[in-house]
């Protein structure tokens, strides 16, 4: 079987517009047999956390560190996938967490403007040298709320970053100037369509209005070598070990292992900064 591969004009348009979308990076049987799985997966279920918007809508997502033999690690270390990371970092990657988004049908909320290294900074990485892999599970367009972007906006660097109700979100005179200035992108996908994005890269999407839920499975990478200073997970700074591009399907509906080691609000640091300026 043929797959294909993040290629060096691929990593042109990540480090100009600060992402790139693959179309059909993985295929309809891949992606349709991690939902199946999904849709099993009572302990990826039940270590959902509710995450509320300033309207009281919420996205369910479930996030853990230690990637399994499982078919969520399969996609987030299949070669493929792996093998771009390394084009974009130009040396190991690490896999920090995965977590797959539930934004369901008509009760599925709104994220503010943020980038994920604003979170990320407060963990204790020096760098901005990360980024995620989402993979489409689901179709994604406006109507279920797509990933939105600024195309380019991750060359403005790291903006500050402060408590928007539950979430944690990009100061919004810098988002404001970036508007103006920045092409804003929906990002509407297909099952199996995959983006890359810098960790700085300003994003949101909005609620989802449709009849339709917008799943998606996202991987976030560090540059093995930019190792957090504060008590980050070991995978964070551990290389990938890559796994062969047909091992999703070898691996079958297996789920997520109890082992996962899933995120507790209390415990991260950008969480607890988020929680303490509500109070």
């Amino acid at each position: 079987m043929t797959y294909k591969k993040f290629t060096p004009e691929h990593l042109k348009s990540y480090e100009q517009d600060g992402y790139v979308i693959i179309k059909e990076f993985f295929g309809t049987d891949e992606v349709a047999l991690l939902l199946e799985t999904y849709h099993h997966d009572k302990l990826v279920k039940d270590s959902a956390i509710n995450v509320d918007d300033n309207s009281g809508l919420n996205t369910k997502l479930t996030l853990w560190y230690n990637a399994g033999d499982d078919i969520y690690g399969a996609f987030s270390k299949s070669e493929r996938v792996v093998d771009g990371l390394e084009l974009i970092f130009g040396d190991k990657a690490a896999l920090y967490h995965t977590k797959f988004m539930q934004k369901e049908p008509k009760i599925g909320g709104a994220w503010e403007w943020h980038q994920d290294y604003g979170y990320w900074y407060d963990n204790g990485f020096l760098l901005p040298e990360m980024l995620s892999v989402m993979v489409a599970v689901t179709r994604a367009n406006k109507e279920n709320g797509c990933l939105q972007v600024l195309k380019g906006s991750h060359k403005i660097g790291r903006i500050n970053h402060g408590s928007t109700g539950e979430q944690v979100g990009a100061d919004i005179k810098r988002v404001d100037a970036a508007i103006k200035r920045m092409e804003l992108v929906y990002v509407e996908l297909e099952p199996g369509d995959t983006l890359f994005f810098h960790g700085n890269l300003l994003h949101k999407s909005d609620a989802n209005t449709s009849d339709h839920a917008r799943f998606s499975l996202i991987s976030a990478y560090n540059l093995a070598s930019n190792r957090s200073f504060m008590n980050e997970p070991e995978a964070s700074h551990t290389p990938v070990v890559k796994v062969d591009n047909d091992a999703i399907l070898k691996v079958g509906k297996r789920g997520v292992q109890p082992s996962a080691n899933f995120l507790n609000k209390q415990r991260d640091e950008s969480w607890k900064k988020s929680i303490k300026e509500q109070k």
